[in-house]
């Protein structure tokens, strides 16, 4: 059975997209998929959706 974690932040900073990377890494969990919510204002991010993968196949 594939199971799936989503990670939400508003901090879109390479320090904390890295930190949940390496937090649910060593969790056993891989990573599926990164998404970005844009602002109209800005050219940065908002948020970012880090998506994780365990079991089952990816």
């Amino acid at each position: 059975m594939t199971q799936y974690k989503v990670v939400e932040t508003s901090d879109v900073t390479d320090l904390e997209l890295e930190r949940i990377l390496n937090e649910w890494t060593a969790e056993g969990w891989r990573l599926d998929m990164m998404q970005f919510a844009m602002r109209d204002s800005s050219k940065r991010p908002a948020m970012a959706f880090v998506t994780f993968v365990k079991g089952g196949e990816a």
